[in-house]
Parts: C-alpha cells; structure tokens; sequence
C-alpha cells in the first residue's frame, strides 16, 4: 500500500492510472479537490478495490496520522502543490498554505508514522516529494541545464514556496533522518491537463475557434516531459532511489513557447482542420508578458540516467500527437473542466479577447 497526496491533480491522477495499470499494489488517493483535482480523471477506477480515494488535505495533520494508521503505507508519495505560476503572482497566500505549511504537517506525521514501525518495515519506508524545475530559476540562452546541484534561485512565488518545500524535506532528512526522495521535473504536458497551462490552455482555445494568447514576444524556452514518463521516472526513484538524494527529470526537449504553439497548429490543421479552411495559426495573439517571466529552464536529467537507467519513452513529436489526440477524443472532459470560474479567469490572466475572440 502507498499514500499519494494530490492524486485527483494533472500528474497525480496520470501516476495513480498507471501505478494500477503496472501492478497490483493497492494506492490511498488523498486530495484536497481544488480547481484543478478532479475525480473524473480517476472514473476508469470506479468499483476498483485497489484504489481508495479521500478527500483532504496535507495540512489536515490529524487526518493524514489516521490514515497512516489505519492503512500502513509503505511510501508517501507528494504531489500535493499548487502549481500555477500566474495564480501564484496574483495571489499567493494559498501556496504558502500548501506547498510549505502543508509539506511541514506532512512530513511531521509521516516523521512520526515511520518513527514507530518495526525495523525491517522502517528501513524500507520512503517519502517521495514531487518538485519543479522553477526552483533553480532562469537560465541564460547558452548556459548549461539545471543539476541536481544547481543553486536555488526562485522567482515567482509559486517557485519560491517549492523551493522551500524541497528545503523541508531536505531538512527532515538530515536531522531526523526520515527516507525522503526529491524529484524536480521539468514542464509536464498530457492527458488531464487542466486548461490554464500553455498546452491545454492553446488546445482548447483553437477547437473553440477563440484567440491564442501567448506572453510577450514568446521566446521563453522550456523543457517538455510527457507525463507518463515522469510517472515512470517517479516509480524507478521511489524503487531504487537513495535516501535523500535529489533527481531532476526532464524530457530532453528545449523548446520555446512561439515553437509549442506553432507545433500544436499544425498538427490540428492536421488532425480536425478548421471548418473556415484557415490554419489554426490565424488565432495566435501576443499578449503583455507577465512579471519576472523566467527566460529559460533545461533540465540535466543524466543523474537518474546513470544511477536508476531511466530515460524517457516519448520524444516531444511523439508526446505531443498523444496529447492532442486525447483532447479531441475528450471534448466531455475539456466542457467538465471549463466552469465560469475558469472561464473568468482567463480573461483576467490574458484579456477578454482570449476567453471570448474567435479567430
């Protein structure tokens, strides 16, 4: 049995689907059903005994000791965050709530549930917390991609309340000396991606013939990681990972936003050609960028190549065909997930335009 924390969430839900479709181990799905926790991302689990959700929250301390007592986890697995940049910049109270106060009740009741197993049960135990690229910071143009040994510099308040998470459980690790595991991945993209991420957020925009915002003059590069393969990545770490190391993830696809927006036209010209004969490219608008837009992330990902052998499946050609065949294989989700809270909060993010102007 393991404890995934954020488990109805985009990579949350993606782990919990294929932990149960490698194995038998059963899984205890904690989430809190934020905006972006949804169980209809887990419907294929209904009537499944394997998998048995909770709704609640990390910094609940009360409710997460009496889940590890009554189920035994042998690992908790965190993905619990919030995890939006923007959200984060215009409001950031929730993120100090979550991804620092949460993450200190966490460790503190898995600190005490391991401190009282048998020995042999003990030794095995892990802590596994699921971090972001984000906390290292900005990279120029020609330097060299993030290791595990980079310095932290964060720059948003979402990336500086991930970067003090990953300090907690460091710390954890040292002075109490609690089995912990860090993974930081770079940008993730696929199935049950909430729609307010660049990805999603221009998917769903182009099907709805409404306007593609993109910040600034779009040269912002990241790194792109399927998220099955960070999932897969997260089970070799929690499988033969050292305690207290630190493992970055990434896809080894630089890519900038203008490029990710052009690729995800094309392939829709491709896939469901708009009904005017226009190409999908006609609805890209610059929007003004946001405040201290880090410039570029590129994640090392050679540490857990040499010491774990993982590398990831897909290439970004690959990835990307999927995730958009999902969407459109999907379009009951994407119409579930679109509220009138979300849609009102695009057009505060990007303009009226982009929540209402068609191409």
């Amino acid at each position: 049995m393991i404890l995934i924390t954020g488990g109805a969430g985009f990579i949350g839900s993606n782990f919990v689907l294929d932990w149960l479709a490698a194995g038998t181990e059963p899984v205890v799905n904690l989430d809190k059903l934020t905006y972006a926790g949804n169980l209809a991302n887990l419907a294929s689990l209904q009537g499944d005994a394997r998998h048995t959700f909770v709704q609640g929250d990390i910094g609940d301390r009360a409710l997460i000791e009496r889940l590890l007592a009554e189920h035994r986890p042998r690992a908790i697995v965190n993905f619990a965050a919030e995890s939006h940049v923007d959200r984060s910049i215009h409001g950031a109270e929730d993120f100090i709530a979550t991804n620092i106060v949460g993450t200190f009740r966490l460790l503190e009741a898995a600190r005490g549930h391991w401190s009282q197993l048998p020995s042999d049960e003990k030794t095995a135990f892990r802590f596994l917390h699921v971090s972001t690229d984000e906390v290292y910071g900005s990279l120029a143009p020609d330097a060299p991609a993030f290791t595990e040994e980079h310095v932290y510099e964060p720059n948003s308040p979402y990336s500086a309340s991930k970067a003090a998470s990953d300090h907690l459980v460091r710390a954890w690790h040292h002075t109490h000396g609690l089995p912990v595991l860090t993974t930081n991945c770079s940008n993730n993209y696929g199935p049950y991606h909430f729609p307010e991420k660049l990805i999603p957020l221009m998917i769903v925009n182009a099907l709805a013939g409404k306007a593609l915002p993109i910040y600034g003059d779009g040269r912002q590069v990241r790194d792109w990681l399927y998220v099955s393969d960070h999932c897969s990545a997260i089970r070799r770490v929690l499988e033969a990972g050292r305690p207290g190391e630190v493992y970055n993830i990434g896809g080894w696809n630089e890519k900038t936003n203008l490029e990710i927006v052009h690729t995800l036209c094309e392939l829709l010209d491709e896939l469901q050609p708009c009904a005017n004969g226009q190409s999908y490219r006609s609805q890209i608008t610059h929007v003004t960028d946001r405040p201290g837009h880090d410039r570029r992330y590129a994640i090392d990902a050679r540490k857990i190549e040499r010491e774990l052998g993982w590398r990831p499946a897909e290439t970004f050609d690959t990835g990307i065909r999927k995730t958009i065949e999902w969407y459109l294989a999907h379009p009951d989700w994407v119409a579930s997930v679109q509220s009138g809270a979300y849609r009102d909060w695009v057009a505060a993010q990007y303009g009226a335009g982009a929540a209402e102007r068609g191409a």
